[in-house]
């Protein structure tokens, strides 16, 4: 195996397995930026992160500091290049966000100019001789001093395929409720980044030029996860709160005049087409222009002073598309692998005494009359099956083609009449108002977005008609911990593999960090259902026997009751 190199720039040389923190020393010894090397003992990529290209946003700052302090050197294979802060000047002495020297914004320079003005041979210096070393790119920002935002991430979109499906691909690892792709080559160092072939992202936390440990936090945490997605750091990924949903079509509107903002809206909220989202006075309160929004989406970020300039930034919104949540394929991908031992499972189930436990306990809850069903996320057809023989008119439905598929042969073999639906468990094709009942079983540990499933799941319900789930906090369990679990048993015969890709999915999705089954009751709360039926015990009553069937993660029974 080919000896492993030091890390060498100018004077500032790193061995392999050791960290190092220092002042790089770029553009012919112009420019001196605070920085640290991780250079793993093992070889891998090179992740370049920088922070402070604006110098007030300060959480960047701080996270890339923490960052360069808290990143275990023996987790590293490959090399972490950190600059924590590149516009130095103007951060140390509190001048903004725009350079100093010559008053211009360094992310707009890109690639900037070797004989140019100040901040253009800061930018060709930072391409010549950290871009060029880079395999994966981070810059992390914040709002400016005058900027409000939630939290988001860009990632490059104008660039090379694989180039914009990596840079994709790393900003669904952080934990921001959206991501924009970028549709400009030139605009900031990440797209210049890009465009060079180097996968790039621009994570945005933080505002008003402020910044508190949570966000630095939050900051650090998405980097490690990145970077353990990159396969730079040798660690597990934390779980998360949320996964961004991509927002398409972003407005960034500007003021027409100088005058007085009064936003109506707060960054994160949803908007309508149409809806007012603030107005611009004069120093004599009359209105000088109304700002409205051009179509409906969400707010990612506006500005939180008082004043606006001509031509300036007011707000900036976009449409969010659901469609471009990857998950899902994943999810359906992971069951549908185990589709055909589900349905050995499930047959053998039904003709188990497990079958009458289970029906014990549904029955507890339903109307003493024939009833029509649906059973969401049906898997290969348990329940449908079970409460079809039992004389109700029962739907069944799954996101995964292939369980619908066994669904139907188990129906078929068990002589049972009921239906199959391959179909979305958040985005529901019945009309309002069309079940007595909506079932569930292990379905919404497995959801991206759980709280709108509960909203399909409500609507499709009749007045006075029953939501029965049957669930578990899967996400505080490791389903790779199989010591206590007899040796039939399904996650013996998994495999290591698929256990793991099991807990890579759920690190995925929000739920795995709720508090249930107290969330679930939140927000069906929130939903209008106002009576529940809580039962923690469940699990206990139906797998008596440690048996292939055995369950060891406590389920809990959750029935709330549609006002009538």
């Amino acid at each position: 195996m080919e000896e492993r190199k030091a890390f060498c720039l100018g004077s500032f040389i790193v061995e392999p397995g050791q960290k190092k923190d220092g002042v790089f020393v770029i553009g012919d010894g112009e420019f001196q930026l605070p920085a640290a090397v991780l250079h793993g003992e093992k070889p891998g990529k090179t992740v370049l992160i920088t922070a402070g290209i604006h110098a007030v946003e300060y959480v960047g700052i701080q996270s890339a500091m923490e960052l360069a302090q808290r990143l275990n050197i023996r987790k590293i294979a490959g090399t972490v290049i950190i600059v924590k802060v590149v516009n130095r000047e103007a951060f140390e002495l509190r001048s903004g966000s725009l350079c100093y020297a010559d008053g211009k914004n360094l992310n707009r320079v890109f690639p900037g100019k070797k004989e140019g003005s100040w901040s253009e041979r800061l930018a060709y210096a930072i391409e010549k001789e950290l871009l060029s070393i880079a395999d994966y790119y981070i810059d992390l920002h914040s709002g400016d001093s005058y900027e409000q935002l939630t939290p988001y991430v860009y990632y490059a979109g104008i660039a090379d395929g694989r180039v914009v499906t990596a840079s994709r691909e790393m900003a669904q690892q952080a934990d921001v409720p959206y991501m924009v792709e970028s549709n400009v080559a030139m605009g900031g160092c990440y797209n210049y980044a890009a465009s060079m072939g180097i996968p790039s992202i621009l994570i945005e936390r933080g505002q008003m030029g402020g910044w508190t440990e949570e966000e630095s936090h939050s900051t650090r945490r998405d980097v490690r996860n990145i970077l353990c997605h990159l396969g730079v750091y040798q660690g597990e990924k934390d779980y998360r709160n949320y996964y961004p949903l991509e927002v398409k079509d972003v407005c960034y509107q500007a003021a027409n005049e100088q005058g007085l903002w009064y936003p109506c809206k707060k960054p994160g909220d949803m908007i309508q087409q149409g809806e007012r989202l603030g107005v611009i006075k004069n120093y004599e309160g009359e209105i000088l222009e109304v700002c409205q929004a051009e179509y409906g989406g969400v707010i990612l970020y506006q500005t939180g002073s008082l004043v606006v300039q001509e031509s300036g930034s007011v707000i900036a919104y976009g449409r969010i598309s659901r469609e471009s949540d990857s998950r899902k394929e994943r999810i359906a991908g992971y069951w549908s692998k185990r589709s055909t031992s589900f349905k050995s499972q499930r047959k053998a189930e039904l003709h188990s005494v497990m079958a009458e436990r289970w029906l014990t306990e549904i029955q507890k809850y339903l109307p003493k009359r024939n009833l029509k069903i649906l059973d969401v996320g049906c898997g290969s057809g348990f329940f449908t099956i079970l409460l079809s023989k039992q004389g109700h008119d029962v739907i069944g439905t799954d996101l995964t083609p292939d369980m619908i598929e066994k669904s139907r042969e188990l129906a078929k073999e068990e002589q049972v009449e009921c239906k199959f639906e391959i179909m979305d468990a958040e985005n529901l094709k019945f009309q309002d108002q069309t079940f007595d009942v909506v079932i569930s079983r292990n379905l919404t540990w497995t959801l991206p977005d759980a709280a709108r499933a509960y909203e399909e799941w409500y609507r499709v319900l009749k007045k006075g008609g029953i939501l029965l789930n049957f669930d578990a906090n899967y996400g505080a369990y490791d389903a790779t911990d199989t010591k206590n679990l007899p040796e039939k048993h399904t996650h013996n015969t998994l495999g290591m593999e698929m256990l793991l890709e099991n807990e890579s999915i759920k690190k995925q999705l929000p739920i795995s960090n709720y508090i249930r089954p107290a969330w679930d009751v939140e927000t069906l709360g929130k939903l209008g259902i106002q009576e529940f039926s809580l039962d923690l015990a469940v699990g206990r009553r139906i797998y008596v026997e440690k048996d292939e069937f055995y369950n060891p993660v406590p389920i809990f029974t959750l029935c709330g009751k549609k006002e009538g």
